[in-house]
Formats: C-alpha cells, sequence, structure tokens
C-alpha cells in the first residue's frame, strides 16, 4: 500500500507541473491586458491608462521580467503558502481563498451526499425492476433532472422561497461553528442545486454498472449457493459496481471545490465560484490564476484518493 501511494504521488508531480505551466502561460498568452483598463472595485468605473503608466505598473509587478523568472517567483511564493494580492482590491488571495474556501467546501459536501442519498437507491432500484414502470420513471426523473440547469433551479429556488416563505438566503459569510442554523440556510440551497444534477448522473451510472454485473460469475455463485437476490445485489454486486460512480463522484467533488460560479452568485452566497466570477469581471489575473491552481491540485489529490478507495470496494485490486 505505501509503495503504491509513494508512486501515486511521483505520478502527480509531472501532472502537477504540467498544470502550473498551463495556467502561467495561458494567463500571459490570452489576447487582452489586463492592465490598460484600471476597473474601480467600488463604483464599476473604467479608467484607461497610459503607456507609461501601464510599464510602471508592470514593472512593478515584474511582469517584465523574462518568463522563467516570473515562473520560479510565483512557485516559491506558492511553496510558501502566499498567493500574493489581488491587483484591484489589495487583499491577500490567501486570505479570501480561507474565508471562502470553507463555505465552498460544506456546498460541495452536502451536493455529494444528497446526491449519493438519491442517485444510488435509485439507481438500484431502476436496476433490480429493469423494463418495469419502476425503472422507467426512475430513468424519466434522472432524464429530467440531469437535463435542468442548476443555476436555473437555484433561481427557482430562491424565487419560491421568496414569493411562499418571504425567505431571502444569508448574503454574507457564516460559518457552521459560528452559526449552524444560518450557515445551514446559507450552503443547503446550492447544494440542493447542484446535488439533483449530480444525482441525475449518478442514478443513470449505478443502474448500468449494476446491470452489467448482475450476471458476473460471482454473481451467478452467489445465486448457486441460495442467497436471496436482495443479498446477492447488496452484498456482492453492489460494491463491485460502484468502483465507476467513485470515480465519477470524485470528479464531481473536484470540481466543486474549485466553486460552482453560476450556482453560487444565482445565491448570492459568497463562495470561491463567485469569487472567481468577480475576478473574471475585474480582470483580476491574480486570483484567477491561483484559484484555478487550487481547483487543479484538488482534482489531484481527489483522484489519488479515489484510486486508494478501489482496493476497500473491490478485493480483486491489490494495491502494491
Amino acid at each position: 500500500m505505501l509503495t503504491y501511494i509513494f508512486k501515486r504521488v511521483l505520478l502527480a508531480i509531472p501532472t502537477v507541473f504540467g498544470i502550473t505551466i498551463i495556467i502561467f502561460l495561458a494567463m500571459r498568452v490570452l489576447p487582452g491586458d489586463p492592465l490598460a483598463v484600471i476597473t474601480d472595485p467600488t463604483t464599476g468605473a473604467q479608467q484607461r491608462l497610459s503607456d507609461e503608466d501601464i510599464n510602471k505598473l508592470r514593472s512593478s509587478l515584474g511582469l517584465n521580467d523574462p518568463y522563467y523568472v516570473q515562473y520560479g517567483r510565483w512557485m516559491a511564493d506558492v511553496a510558501r503558502g502566499d498567493f500574493g494580492y489581488s491587483f484591484w482590491r489589495g487583499e491577500p488571495i490567501r486570505d479570501q481563498i480561507l474565508r471562502r474556501g470553507q463555505i465552498t467546501a460544506e456546498i460541495a459536501l452536502f451536493a455529494i451526499v444528497f446526491s449519493w442519498l438519491v442517485g444510488v437507491p435509485l439507481g438500484i432500484l431502476s436496476a433490480t425492476r429493469r423494463n418495469t414502470w419502476v425503472d422507467v420513471f426512475a430513468r424519466g426523473l434522472a432524464t429530467v433532472f440531469q437535463a435542468v440547469p442548476s443555476y436555473w433551479l437555484g433561481l427557482v429556488v430562491v424565487l419560491l422561497g421568496i414569493l411562499w416563505f418571504s425567505w431571502r438566503p444569508p448574503i454574507s459569510i457564516v460559518y457552521f461553528q459560528d452559526d449552524p442554523g444560518r450557515n445551514l440556510q446559507l450552503v443547503l440551497g446550492p447544494a440542493f442545486a447542484i446535488g439533483i444534477g449530480s444525482a441525475a448522473v449518478i442514478a443513470r451510472l449505478t443502474r448500468s454498472s449494476i446491470l452489467e454485473a448482475l450476471y458476473q460469475d460471482y454473481a451467478r455463485t452467489a445465486r448457486a449457493k441460495g442467497l436471496r437476490e436482495r443479498l446477492v445485489v447488496y452484498r456482492h454486486i453492489l460494491r463491485n459496481a460502484l468502483l465507476p460512480v467513485v470515480t465519477l463522484t470524485g470528479l464531481q467533488f473536484g470540481g466543486l471545490l474549485g466553486g460552482a460560479i453560476a450556482t453560487e452568485r444565482a445565491f448570492g452566497v459568497p463562495g470561491l465560484g463567485s469569487a472567481f466570477g468577480q475576478a473574471l469581471g475585474e480582470r483580476d489575473w491574480t486570483i484567477i490564476q491561483n484559484l484555478v491552481l487550487i481547483a487543479g491540485l484538488t482534482y489531484v489529490v481527489i483522484n489519488i484518493l479515489v484510486d486508494l478507495s478501489y482496493a476497500w470496494l473491490d478485493p480483486r485490486i491489490r494495491l502494491s
């Protein structure tokens, strides 16, 4: 096990290096100079800078240095946990990530839990009742929720909450340890809007995986021993059928930890997604660069954890 973990970490190193290179170059070769126009974050007014002012600003930020020098400086800062400062706000990016990251992590966690609580039972029911009205209804329900955009569902939830219950989600950061009630009001709405679409995907994948495993040799052997069909499904088939579901969940969770921009903005949630959308609007490339890096690193870590979970789900897999 330790050897496998060591190998996976070694394989992750060039992946992380490639991610940083792509992010760094993309932020510098894309058309448009973010320094050409300064946007006042308080009023939204734009002021065009002269060429002399732009050159002075680039020099002060080290943007006139060779690319390899800029890249090395960025990596050294990241290694120290220093992500720099926002261009226009002057706020430390690390503080922003720590402050908003907890909210986004809660939304991601609740969304994944909800998607499993709904999607996996729905997929099992659909597979074990194949071609019955239950299967047709479950597949139709999954198709509908898979087609509904999460941000639109979020807007509907907010609108119905206002019209029917005179309820508005909090728009300021409230941590669970400070006020659990208001924190849940802040995160459960977007978690539901995101989780319902994820549940639809998980339900369809669970159904197809179980149908594929129903007639494998180990399932036939379990039936030949006299086990009931329910025990065959839950004790032998389900754990093996969940392997692709776990893989998909890891990818979904990694993406959600990066922030769901549209859904967070629909609910007015001050998470990483909202911060990323705001940075795009203000062309604050220092925030964009570091948030994309955080999302990429999250994907790498989640994929390693998913690989480690395979041995627990399927004993035939040996991590050695």
